[in-house]
């Protein structure tokens, strides 16, 4: 759930370029582009509320700063602000959302946005065909005679069943039913008898 709704998230951003899949151990390019040319820093933020930094490069004192969990991966490519990213030796705990955010100053205050080359990373297992179990032609056999087995039941049960109901619906219909007697025989008027 939590991989459907990062990658709804990068998926969301303009200038995103959508889900990595990567096996562990494979590598990682974030190509970061700015949204206008005059930037101050870029900084790639990981996980899906930005809250962790992974690099920081201020443009003009060309200062890089980056994060000890990514400190012996991390290559950087290219002249700021256009700056191609590279992870190498990725891990199941590098799977996240990557944004490349970029910060100009202008005035007094600092402008955030977004750029493009923001990526949601999918890192996986090797794909083996040792880790898929293989039935053995004994065991097809078992499961076959288990399914003739629980099917025979099964008719039986139905067969009783329906041959119940026709033995009682067949002697429902056959049983005698008492005959109406006519009662015109006498009228007894009950009112006569206790005039006075």
């Amino acid at each position: 759930m939590t991989i459907l709704c990062l990658s709804g998230t990068a998926m969301s951003d303009p200038g995103s370029s959508g889900v990595v899949w990567r096996e562990i151990g494979g590598d990682v390019t974030i190509q970061c582009r700015p949204p206008q040319k005059e930037q101050d820093s870029l900084a790639l933020k990981k996980g899906l509320y930005m809250k962790s930094d992974v690099f920081n490069r201020h443009g003009k004192s060309e200062k890089v700063t980056i994060a000890k969990d990514f400190q012996d991966r991390l290559q950087l490519n290219g002249l700021f602000p256009n700056i191609d990213i590279l992870i190498k030796n990725v891990t199941s705990k590098d799977t996240d959302t990557y944004w490349c955010v970029y910060k100009k100053v202008e005035g007094t205050s600092p402008v955030t946005e977004n750029g493009e080359g923001s990526i949601l990373l999918v890192v996986t297992e090797p794909q083996t065909d040792s880790s898929v179990p293989q039935c053995d032609q004994s065991d097809n056999n078992l499961i076959l005679v288990l399914v003739v087995i629980g099917a025979a039941v099964l008719l039986g049960i139905i067969i009783c069943f329906l041959v119940w109901i026709f033995r009682k619906t067949k002697s429902l219909r056959s049983a005698k039913k008492p005959r109406r007697v006519a009662t015109n025989d006498v009228y007894e008027d009950m009112r006569g008898t206790i005039r006075g």
